[in-house]
């Protein structure tokens, strides 16, 4: 793939202008090529960013999507006893409840906390 050459100068002070040109790196990931363009060049060297980057855009934006695996762990229910998984490790003495139990528990309310009476103030 041939792209266009749409260089950019950037004077520097006390040295010659550096010239930025459309680049072809190697994604780290799945190798693919990806080309890495005069303004992105720029936008880099005015964040003084000292590393090019290593991924193409589909692998970043992968990476940003979440790729993250969040452990499973497998216990049982303490109010049903059904087997279920929680995104957690459980902690000795603490109870694990399945997802449907953990839905039927009453919604703690706040409105006890906002129907208090103001008391008066003394001069």
């Amino acid at each position: 793939m041939v792209m266009p050459d749409f260089g950019f100068q950037i004077p520097v002070l006390g040295k010659t202008a550096m010239e930025f040109i459309d680049r072809v790196l190697k994604c780290s990931d799945c190798g693919a090529e990806f080309v890495f363009t005069a303004g992105e060049q720029l936008f880099f060297h005015d964040k003084q960013f000292k590393n090019d980057p290593k991924h193409c855009k589909q692998c970043k934006a992968k990476r940003a999507s979440g790729g993250r695996v969040r452990a499973e762990t497998r216990t049982t229910c303490s109010a049903c006893g059904a087997e279920t998984t929680v995104p957690f490790k459980p902690t000795q003495g603490r109870p694990v409840l399945c997802r449907a139990c953990f839905q039927k528990q009453p919604v703690k309310s706040v409105v006890a906390a906002s129907t208090k009476q103001p008391t008066s103030v003394a001069n």
